[in-house]
């Protein structure tokens, strides 16, 4: 699954099956269907992944497994962003504003990981085209979309729609610069994108195919309106941890298997599913977030440092 659903409190509504809808007609570029949705990280704790394994490559193909110089652009969608109670836009910037060298730590456990080479490879050691750790930031544009309300309850369909818009605004409107672009399409306060959060997921992440090229992106809803301790695993917890645990796991599968499901998988789970049961806090620059852990195949096992 490359959803993330991320954990909340104990009986929460088990994770619902996420339907996908056609993206909709009139956002330019966009195609009439999508992809299934993926690595939805789990809001109820008792939905913990319990599946452990090291994650194989499912294409062969030279492109499209990994994204081997990640970029990210943050998309928040509607005017109510005017209102922010938990500064979850900040957050969010200062979380991909340090994301990046030799701070960071937490992003190194994807260099490990690679595209080029045949079907069920577990180890790239120096061969394929691996995933390069930046070493500026990942963070290539912000977008307050804000010239009209987000709908309080959107698809699927206008999700993929949004980030087909964002990719245009951001003048990537060819497949090449979209082979390492992820549109991270954050939600205001009060919304309920994709049915969030009565899913029973966090956030998940997908792909939608488009005159612009295949198109991935992240369906990220305001998770601070859950409280603070949902979507993390970290305790007592800040009201943005949630957030900020939702986002790693969600950025780190669209690294690893951008269009859903060509890249790293382990029994149709990715790098970030196997590994909700475990949060950490990283300080990059004096300013510390929460990050999930990963699954390594060089160590084995799920891990916070590469």
């Amino acid at each position: 699954m490359s959803a993330k659903r991320f954990l909340l409190a104990a009986g929460a509504a088990s994770l619902a099956a996420l339907s996908l809808m056609p993206a909709a007609s009139h956002a330019a570029g966009a195609s009439p269907s999508l992809p299934a949705q993926s690595g939805a990280k789990p809001i109820n704790q008792a939905h913990q992944q319990t599946t452990t394994g090291n994650l194989s490559l499912h294409s062969s193909q030279p492109t499209g497994a990994v994204t081997p110089t990640p970029t990210v652009y943050l998309v928040f969608w509607g005017s109510q962003w005017s209102k922010d109670p938990a500064s979850a836009a900040s957050a969010l910037q200062g979380l991909f504003g340090n994301l990046y060298g030799n701070a960071d730590t937490w992003g190194t456990i994807l260099d490990q990981y690679c595209e080029g080479l045949p079907v069920g490879t577990v180890f790239c050691g120096t061969n394929g085209t691996h995933v390069q750790h930046p070493n500026s930031t990942p963070l290539a544009g912000v977008w307050f979309d804000n010239a009209a309300p987000e709908p309080s309850k959107t698809t699927t369909g206008q999700i993929a729609a949004e980030a087909v818009s964002a990719a245009a605004h951001f003048g990537n409107t060819t497949q090449a610069p979209n082979l390492n672009a992820q549109y991270v399409i954050a939600s205001p306060s009060g919304t309920h994108p994709g049915n969030f959060p009565h899913g029973g997921f966090c956030a998940w992440h997908s792909s939608t195919s488009s005159s612009y090229g295949n198109i991935a992106y992240t369906n990220l809803p305001y998770v601070p309106d859950l409280g603070a301790g949902a979507c993390t695993t970290l305790a007592p917890a800040r009201l943005i941890d949630g957030y900020e645990s939702t986002e790693t796991h969600e950025y780190a599968e669209t690294v690893t298997d951008p269009f859903p499901s060509n890249g790293w998988l382990s029994g149709g789970s990715e790098i970030g599913d196997l590994c909700v049961n475990q949060d950490a806090y990283l300080t990059i620059n004096k300013v510390t977030f929460d990050v999930q852990g990963l699954w390594s195949n060089v160590a084995g096992g799920c891990v916070t440092k590469g």
